[in-house]
């Protein structure tokens, strides 16, 4: 049995994959109670939280402690400490690299780096999908492809509050804006993991992933969140963050 929390575009989707791989699964709204769904599933294989961002740690605090060492996460803006603050060790994550919107395909934008013990499943769904994905060795190699990934959502949308547009749009036509943005993104990003990171690396590997999908949109409804999110972090860690701040104080959407 796999248990499914939220059922949203991207749980749908993994829903679906386990489904066609023979698996059964039982869907969670996010409104239910979790302690009472396990005691209808008390011994899952897999417990797949997909949530959304702002809903993850209250989730992650109320999960039953049968579940607790079976979870999977496929948020972005995710790092390490946010589920060891909720006692969870080893999840298995899905660094999500496509896009599913309501009445639309599925669209790919790289392969999903997968890590954990349950990566193999994970990578059968999707395969059922015909989702690519690529398996990863290491922690480490989890937190680079963590980290990519939250530098390219949350550039593109805060870059986005400014100039609107596609990410090809903004690579193209505002790229000082874009590295602005980012590096104030990796340095948040840094002090949150506590360690140094491959910055150049990771901005050469951020215009590569505009270029992979340039009409995406870079603009998305929950844009203000992140850029808050981002903020709260940036002073709760002291980091300086003056561009992220100027964008906040002038974007009406930001300002919302």
């Amino acid at each position: 049995m796999i248990v499914i929390v939220g059922m949203g575009q991207l749980g749908g989707v993994f829903a679906l994959g386990f489904l066609r791989a023979g698996h059964t699964v039982c869907p969670v709204l996010r409104s239910c109670p979790l302690e009472e769904q396990a005691r209808y599933v008390a011994d899952p294989r897999f417990v797949l939280v997909a949530v959304a961002e702002a809903d993850l740690d209250l989730v992650l605090a109320s999960l039953p402690a049968a579940w607790r060492l079976k979870v999977g996460l496929l948020q972005n803006e995710l790092l390490p400490s946010d589920w060891r603050r909720h006692g969870i060790e080893e999840p298995t994550v899905a660094v999500v690299w496509f896009e599913k919107k309501k009445g639309r395909d599925v669209r790919v934008i790289w392969p999903s780096p997968l890590f954990g013990a349950e990566a193999p499943l994970l990578a059968e769904a999707l395969g059922k999908l015909e989702i690519p994905v690529r398996i990863l060795d290491s922690e480490a190699a989890l937190v680079e492809a963590l980290v990519l990934k939250n530098l390219y959502v949350l550039t593109s949308n805060i870059a986005g509050l400014v100039a609107g547009g596609t990410v090809g749009e903004l690579w193209s036509a505002h790229q000082s804006l874009v590295l602005d943005v980012a590096r104030e993104v990796l340095a948040v990003q840094e002090a949150r993991l506590g360690e140094p990171l491959a910055q150049e690396k990771l901005l050469r590997q951020l215009g590569e992933a505009f270029l992979a999908d340039p009409s995406h949109q870079a603009l998305g409804r929950t844009a203000p969140a992140r850029l808050a999110r981002t903020l709260g972090h940036a002073r709760t860690l002291g980091i300086p963050v003056p561009r992220l701040e100027a964008i906040a104080a002038s974007t009406p959407l930001a300002r919302a």
